[in-house]
Formats: structure tokens, C-alpha cells, sequence
């Protein structure tokens, strides 16, 4: 069900929650406050599915802000989202107009529920130091977007790294998890020699590879390049290969198909691994299971300045 609030007031918003969990909402242990920082020009319902989907498993309070004009008459319009609109959760979407939209912490703040961890979203647009944003002071952990920028640059990953404080995260790392896995899971593979050096490849500006290759330079200790190549299908996997170079051999993981890698270590039968993109919702949801500080994405970061570069 959607109730529509035009030009509103938090009040009236929150006197709107209590009365909506008598009547539709089934949830019972919300676990956390989900703000989502939209962007203005950014698909709304797109957005909201995803949110909905991550909440059957994080039943939570979910608080969607969408600035419009600085310049416009200053109001608050609100939808509250329940029952199957809201998924496992309790929806509140705010769509703040002119002097609201540089105070985004005083509107949600009287609608945080109590004793409960508070997590800050930034789907696309995300600032550069996510802990000092008004909205990131308030939070416990903040998950950014990079890759929703666009085409990034070493010179944009060196500003989130400055910017970095524990509870910090970004949807790109997450991304990354389960390939991390098939990573660690080749390198187990005899012979167990040392490796001396890294190359990673993927096309310039996908910020995948730079974590990838920040993560595999502070685990290992060894040189790592970042090798760039055009880009190719949108659906493929970010990272187009890696090889792990040592004394006398190799082991590269390299991508066949969207959702398929190869493994290969010289002496031993190659190996095919399903790893298919994850969605938004699937990333979001493994995000929320973990609230205290990401300390390996923190060792990535750090790394990312010693990372070598190359055509």
C-alpha cells in the first residue's frame, strides 16, 4: 500500500509509521535504519526494488531521500511505502524542495528508529569523504557507489582512499566477494611455490580491478600491474584475467563468458567455475550483514597508490 504526503512534516510522517504497523506492517524485529541518498535523476523504482528485495533478509526502516531544487518553495513531500509495496520492511521515500535539500540529517533524524545500527547509502552519487557528509556522520556504515559514476580514474580512487574511515564500503568491493573466493581457492592449488608478481586485466576506468589489484598487493606483498584493454560486453565480468607469476610456473583466472571463469595451472587439468553477475539487491544485502568496519577493503585502499599501471 502507498500513502501519499504532500507537503508534509516529519511529525505527520511519524505518527503516519505508528499507525501503519497497527494496521499493515507485518514486520516485527526491524534490525537497522536503511537511509538511501538518491539522486535526483536516478530511476526511483529501480532503486526501490532493490531495496525491497535486500529487506526480506535485513527487515529494516528504509528512509529515501531524493533532493529536487535548491530553488524551488521549500516543502516535504513523502510516500510511506507497507505490506508488499515495503517488502519485509517499513518505507518512507522523502522528496525534499529548496531549503531542505542541504539539511537531509534534520529530516530524517526524528525518524530513526531507536537503539538500532544506522546505515547510509549512496547508490550513485557519492561523496568523496562518506563519513564527514551530514548523513555519514550519523551512520555506523556507509556504502558508497563508485562504479555509478562512470569512467573512474586512479586520480578519483586516491580521493576515497583519502577519505576513508572505518564503516566505510563500496558496492564495487562487495561486488568482488565471490570472485575474491575462486582467487584464494586457485592459489591453494599445488605446486605451492611463492608468487613473485601480479598482472590484472580490465578495461580502463572500472574501479573492479583497481580493488582487486590494491586487495592482491597488500595480501601478497609482490608487484601488481593493472593492465587496461578496450571494453567489451557490458555483461561480462569486470576483470578480464589474472595471472599470478611464479619461479617456474603460473595460474591465471581468466573470463570465458558472462557468467563462467577459467582456472589454469600448468600440469593440471583446467577448471570452469559459474560465477554469474550479481544484482544490486544481492550486493546490498551482503553489505548489511556485516556492520563493523571492513578492515580488508580498508588494506585495499591503502594499497591502491603502489598499484603499477600499464597499457
Amino acid at each position: 500500500m502507498i500513502i501519499p504526503l504532500e507537503n508534509t512534516t516529519t511529525r505527520h510522517i511519524a505518527a503516519q509509521l505508528i499507525e501503519a504497523q497497527e494496521h499493515y506492517t507485518l514486520t516485527t524485529g526491524r534490525v537497522l535504519t536503511l537511509i538511501v541518498m538518491a539522486h535526483a535523476d536516478e530511476n526511483l523504482e529501480s532503486l526501490l526494488d532493490a531495496v525491497r528485495d535486500a529487506s526480506h533478509e535485513h527487515p529494516s526502516r528504509l528512509l529515501v531521500v531524493r533532493s529536487g531544487d535548491p530553488e524551488e518553495e521549500t516543502r516535504l513531500d513523502a510516500e510511506l511505502r507497507v505490506g508488499g509495496e515495503a517488502g519485509a520492511s517499513e518505507m518512507v521515500v522523502m522528496h525534499l524542495h529548496g531549503d531542505l535539500t542541504d539539511h537531509a540529517e534534520a529530516v530524517v533524524t526524528p525518524l530513526l528508529l531507536p537503539d538500532t545500527p544506522i546505515v547510509a547509502w549512496w547508490p550513485s552519487k557519492c561523496p568523496p569523504a562518506p563519513a564527514q557528509h551530514p548523513i555519514g556522520v550519523i551512520a555506523q556504515r556507509r556504502i558508497t557507489n563508485i562504479a555509478a559514476d562512470g569512467h573512474i580514474t586512479p586520480q578519483d580512487l586516491q580521493k576515497l582512499s583519502e577519505g576513508y574511515a572505518p564503516g566505510d564500503s563500496d558496492m564495487t568491493w562487495a561486488a568482488l566477494t565471490l570472485w575474491r573466493g575462486v582467487v584464494a581457492s586457485a592459489l591453494d592449488r599445488p605446486p605451492h611455490e611463492p608468487v613473485e608478481s601480479v598482472e590484472i586485466t580490465a578495461p580502463e576506468g572500472n574501479p573492479a580491478a583497481d580493488f582487486a589489484a590494491g586487495w592482491l598487493l597488500d595480501a601478497l606483498a609482490v608487484p601488481v600491474v593493472r593492465r587496461t584493454e578496450p571494453a567489451a560486453d557490458d555483461e561480462a565480468f569486470p576483470i578480464t584475467s589474472l595471472r599470478f607469476h611464479r619461479a617456474d610456473s603460473y595460474v591465471e583466472v581468466a573470463v570465458v563468458d558472462k557468467s563462467t571463469l577459467r582456472v589454469q595451472v600448468p600440469g593440471s587439468p583446467e577448471s570452469l567455475v559459474s560465477l554469474s553477475k550479481r544484482s544490486q539487491a544481492e550486493i546490498l544485502s551482503e553489505e548489511l550483514r556485516h556492520l563493523d568496519a571492513d578492515k580488508t577493503y580498508a588494506h585495499a585502499l591503502r594499497a591502491l597508490d603502489r598499484v603499477g599501471y600499464s597499457e
